[in-house]
């Protein structure tokens, strides 16, 4: 058997999976080998956004994608008109959230133009089609750009005193999982964060208490932080667009609750604390 009515999940289909060694997209091969799905986890350089060639091979035997774009392209249409013809039947795109308001966040990275399109291309495919939107991971904590601050016990950014909802990456890859395999997602627009917005003061220091260890946040403007990081060797306009991602944290747009988690799997997202006991447990911010 292999059909979507019913759902999805079926022992002969295959799911393909790009971004496979990303936040969301190791979290989702997870998830789906946990549903027994066969999953096709694409990285580089097997599988390469900027070289088509690449594509085929990727796509054959596939029924569904869930597609991480590359920033700052329009690569997405045409890769999923390639997925069609090849007899893709669903599409998951992870987008961004905000991306309906146009001054929602400074884009100094060109970033969002690429979301659009991809969002459009999505919608028109006539395929079945799932948009997630997630702000703020709270994995940017233990495996992004935040991380190497917690770990030396001190962060550094132009965040301000104002909160995020930042969403834990497992439940985006659970909402993902689900509208890939189920019945139900088809059409929608999950918006997705955590259930409570959260300083980044309150957030270092819900990491310090689940370390313990003492880790301090350090509030900077967005010159100084830009000073800063030119000083490390970044270079200015990446400096820029790095402290332009900030902008919306301080003007409180990321505080916004959305209940897409809820929505999607009928429960709750996982709180902060949970994320930082969790991540703790683990050792994802052991310094030995």
């Amino acid at each position: 058997m292999d059909r979507l009515s019913g759902g999805l999940l079926t022992h002969r289909m295959s799911i393909l999976v790009t971004g496979a060694t990303g936040k969301s997209g190791k979290r989702v091969v997870q998830h789906l080998r946990a549903k027994g799905v066969a999953v096709r986890a694409a990285a580089r350089p097997v599988f390469d956004w900027t070289d088509e060639g690449t594509w085929d091979a990727a796509l054959e035997g596939v029924r569904a994608v869930y597609v991480v774009q590359l920033d700052g392209t329009t690569l997405v249409r045409p890769f999923i008109e390639r997925a069609a013809r090849h007899g893709v039947r669903r599409i998951v795109l992870a987008s961004g959230r905000g991306l309906d308001d146009p001054d929602y966040a400074r884009d100094t990275a060109g970033v969002r133009p690429g979301l659009v399109d991809s969002e459009a291309a999505t919608r028109a495919s006539g395929l079945e089609w799932t948009i997630t939107r997630p702000g703020w991971f709270a994995q940017n904590f233990s495996e992004g750009f935040f991380a190497d601050g917690i770990r030396t016990g001190e962060l550094r950014l132009p965040g301000g005193s104002a909160a995020a909802a930042f969403v834990d990456a497992e439940d985006i890859a659970a909402v993902v999982a689900a509208a890939l395999t189920e019945d139900g997602h088809s059409g929608r627009v999950y918006e997705l964060s955590g259930p409570h917005p959260v300083t980044l003061a309150e957030a270092v220091a819900t990491i310090s208490d689940a370390a313990g260890r003492e880790i301090r946040y350090v509030p900077l403007s967005p010159e100084q932080y830009v000073a800063e990081l030119v000083g490390q060797g970044v270079p200015p306009p990446d400096a820029q667009a790095f402290a332009d991602l900030f902008a919306a944290v301080r003007e409180g747009k990321d505080a916004r609750v959305s209940d897409g988690v809820r929505q999607a799997l009928g429960r709750p997202p996982r709180t902060f604390a949970e994320f930082a006991h969790a991540t703790a447990t683990a050792g994802g911010w052991s310094t030995g």
